[in-house]
């Protein structure tokens, strides 16, 4: 069986619409999309019309989601940076609706996998978080936080923007990088795929060029708030 595992698109319909394309060229059997789908991209209402339009795909949520419909949290952001932060949600939420917004408010937080010959858990930041951070080099924080709560073969995250592929203690631990705004340096859309068969299990890391010169323009078009630095990121793969 081939799972594709993508998340943290952020608004860039453009990108994800070309990791549709080249798995629709895949005999794929099931996506899953690990949250933050909207937030900070210039077609917030798209990418979810192509995520519902799916028809063998299941969503969580991440924190980019629950910012948008909850609002952001203390602590969450320097005081300097909140202004234009809630400039860029004020932005989004203006393009959406309330069924939108509860769409995003009611999706699930996980998926366990249990059905196959390997057994796979994906979620967005950790199993018991939306926002905790686990870099791929921590193994101490990959052991503790990512494999405590359950006895999966394969863990599959997203929220860091950088994929990355670990082995530890006989399971893998796989960060599927980031659609929409990668800040790995490499600034194609990044998404895995997973096939399980007959108890082997073999991972791809994928990166797909897209027309960023396009998404950056459609942030310029459409009075994008902060367009400057998330053009950057658009253009180099780098952190904001």
């Amino acid at each position: 069986m081939k799972l594709a595992f993508l998340s943290d698109i952020h608004g860039n319909a453009t990108a994800l619409e070309a990791v549709l394309n080249e798995l629709n060229q895949q005999d794929i059997d099931k996506i899953y999309i690990l949250g933050d789908l909207c937030f900070r991209g210039p077609e917030p209402k798209r990418v979810l019309e192509l995520i519902q339009g799916l028809d063998h795909a299941e969503v969580i949520k991440g924190n980019a989601d629950e910012w948008l419909t909850d609002g952001f949290r203390d602590g969450d952001f320097p005081e300097a940076a909140l202004k234009t932060l809630n400039e860029e949600r004020n932005w989004t939420l203006q393009r959406l609706s309330e069924e939108d917004l509860d769409y995003l408010k009611n999706l699930p937080t996980e998926f366990v996998l249990d059905e196959l010959d390997s057994i796979i858990h994906a979620f967005h930041a950790t199993p018991d978080s939306l926002y905790d951070v686990v870099s791929a080099d921590d193994s101490e924080a990959i052991e503790d936080v990512i494999m405590q709560k359950d006895e999966a073969d394969i863990y599959v995250y997203g929220h860091t923007h950088i994929p990355s592929l670990r082995s530890l203690h006989g399971k893998s631990v796989i960060n599927t990088g980031s659609v929409g705004l990668p800040f790995d340096g490499h600034p194609l859309a990044s998404y895995v795929v997973i096939d399980v068969e007959e108890g082997r299990h073999r991972f791809h890391l994928n990166r797909v060029p897209y027309n960023r010169e396009h998404v950056v323009e459609l942030y310029r078009q459409s009075g994008y708030p902060n367009l400057k630095e998330l053009g950057t990121v658009i253009f180099y793969g780098v952190r904001p």
